[in-house]
């Protein structure tokens, strides 16, 4: 059996910016970003890629044609072969009603009713409604998909499956939380082979979205919503949170039945509804580091304090051991590694697709463990953690086609496998700055080790070389370091996880090694950690050893390839411009050595 998961709009962006005066990226935080295809044959995932790397727009929300053409061509196969189409949006009338009934009973004015009445029924039937969402694909693809080959995943449900599959499908207790699906914004449940269970009584709406206030914070610093969370996160750890916490004391309603609720509700289309309160509680905004690491310190605690509190009930609602996190507040790194020492859980896993890249995984996988066609045997067959290098791959004659555009502005060696670990040890010995491209892109939205920045942690300023000369991006923003898997525990205090492959869990760097990797280690003395394993990437964790036994220093950062505002590289073309445009030192395209002229 053969699914097609996709997702993207071709008219939300536009719609959003006449209707609700979104603009730029900001746009992005309602439905749709992070555009992309994924295809799945016999419960197998085989190829998936976000449309962004492919038409260089970041956090893109048009419609994913080049990503699906990509995944189709990849499998050599056209649309008449797909048996089922999957959408992670499920936008029914009863949707519609139910979001209508709530802006009729909600305190805005009539005006601003009946403006904003209007404006869901035209979305609902020029973009997300069923026939909306065909017409689209029909347009974007010529093919009309046969009504009963498709199905409109709810988008929590997507995120749910996207982290089961992704794991290997182990039965799993799940807590969803992001910025809004269809309805919500959060809730928890379990899966059980492959049947999804949703507690009902647990269920957030909209208006009390973690993620939406998180994003209204975001915006309220000076950054751009839905896409520099993270950014947030780094100023967290330059203080400790206020206390009294007015996020936690005076906005954050915690429930018994394991919901929480804010005692000002949010306008869910209005990231600047909550300014007022913002500045009531921390003072009039001020452009200074101090002023947004408190803020962003007590938004952080206030949203520990919320999941915390929902991963408390479900553990008593479920006898599972295994806890699953997805959506877009699981990206949220530093609540993740005391989310799961707090729980009684025995593991906990944010994967790599957790949030809006995945669902198109997810919507996929839900699809085909719906079919009757899929039984017991056919998911036995195919459950296995999940790689995250599913993208386009690129050989020899691409990369020379494509170093032919660059002559004489660079130098090329070319090496083989052994070589290429042995010269690149050497060089990252130096203060040098390298970009890392080998094999196939990989999904989500960090860099793993196939289209990443490398360089050594060892010296104390290699951070802002790398900030200023290449990422040009603030100074505070810290880097992720690569590790040995077997050998993170000693270098950081990793509790009870043993392995951190997707860069999803913060960890204290023990004491004796802040001063070996001083590049790595953020202010707050922690490291977000990817562990490496000789199976997952076979040449960066043979490099890294070589790099080790050379320095003594057991880690290398790893950034992902890129400028801040453009996507990561896809293509080996992309890969050179980025070069040539920064300070990068030196590229390695494959078994391709690259300097500049």
């Amino acid at each position: 059996m053969i699914v097609l998961g996709c997702n993207g709009f071709s008219r939300v962006s536009e719609f959003f910016s006449e209707r609700l005066g979104a603009t730029g990226i900001n746009k992005h935080y309602l439905l749709g970003h992070d555009a992309a295809a994924a295809l799945l044959i016999d419960g197998r995932l085989v190829a998936a890629v976000e449309e962004e790397r492919l038409n260089r727009e970041k956090k893109t929300t048009d419609f994913p044609v080049n990503a699906i053409d990509w995944c189709l061509k990849e499998a050599g196969i056209t649309f008449d072969d797909v048996d089922l189409f999957a959408f992670p949006w499920n936008w029914t009338p009863q949707v519609l009603d139910d979001i209508l009934d709530g802006i009729r009973t909600s305190p805005l004015t009539q005006d601003a009713k009946t403006r904003l009445l209007g404006d869901m029924a035209d979305l609902f039937d020029q973009v997300v409604g069923h026939e909306a969402m065909l017409a689209d694909f029909e347009a974007r693809t010529g093919h009309r998909p046969d009504p009963a080959k498709v199905r409109f995943v709810p988008h929590h449900l997507a995120h749910a499956t996207t982290g089961y599959y992704l794991a290997g499908m182990k039965d799993a207790a799940f807590l969803v939380s992001d910025g809004r699906a269809e309805r919500f914004s959060t809730l928890t449940g379990e899966i059980r082979d492959g049947e999804i269970t949703v507690f009902d009584d647990t269920v957030i709406g909209a208006q009390y979205s973690m993620g939406t206030l998180f994003s209204s914070i975001t915006r309220f610093l000076g950054f751009v919503p839905n896409n520099d969370e993270y950014k947030v996160m780094g100023l967290a750890g330059y203080t400790a949170p206020p206390t009294p916490n007015p996020f936690v004391e005076r906005l954050l309603r915690l429930h018994d039945d394991g919901r929480y609720t804010f005692s000002r509700p949010l306008r869910t289309h209005d990231l600047h509804s909550h300014d007022a309160l913002f500045e009531e509680y921390f003072g009039p905004f001020e452009d200074t580091l101090a002023y947004k690491a408190r803020v962003a310190a007590a938004a952080q605690q206030m949203l520990n304090v919320a999941t915390a509190h929902q991963v408390a009930h479900l553990e008593k609602r479920t006898d599972l051991d295994r806890l699953l996190f997805e959506g877009g507040v699981a990206l949220n790194c530093l609540n993740n590694t005391p989310l799961f020492e707090g729980s009684r859980f025995e593991d906990m896993q944010v994967g790599f697709g957790a949030s809006d890249t995945g669902i198109t995984i997810g919507a996929a996988a839900h699809a085909w463990l719906g079919h009757p066609r899929t039984g017991p045997a056919d998911i036995l067959a195919a459950a296995a953690p999940v790689s995250p290098y599913l993208g386009p791959a690129y050989d020899d004659a691409a990369i020379e086609e494509a170093l032919e555009g660059f002559a004489g502005r660079v130098v090329v060696s070319r090496l083989d496998d052994d070589e290429v670990v042995e010269q690149v040890a050497r060089l990252l010995a130096k203060k040098v700055v390298i970009g890392w491209f080998e094999g196939r892109v990989e999904h989500g939205p960090r860099a793993l080790g196939h289209r990443s920045i490398l360089a050594n942690p060892g010296f104390t300023d290699i951070k802002d070389i790398i900030n200023t000369r290449v990422k040009h991006r603030e100074p505070f923003r810290p880097f992720a370091p690569l590790v040995l898997q077997e050998q993170a525990p000693r270098i950081f205090d990793m509790g009870r996880k043993t392995s951190s492959p997707y860069m999803t869990f913060v960890f204290p760097v023990r004491e004796e090694y802040r001063d070996r990797i001083p590049g790595a280690v953020h202010v707050d003395g922690t490291s977000r950690v990817q562990t490496l394993t000789d199976e997952g990437t076979p040449r960066l964790t043979a490099l890294l050893r070589r790099f080790t036994e050379l320095t003594d220093v057991p880690c290398l950062i790893n950034t992902s390839f890129n400028v801040a505002g453009e996507p990561i590289v896809c293509t080996p073309t992309d890969a050179l411009n980025c070069f040539m445009g920064t300070e990068i030192d030196y590229l390695v395209l494959g078994n391709h050595l690259i300097a500049k002229s």
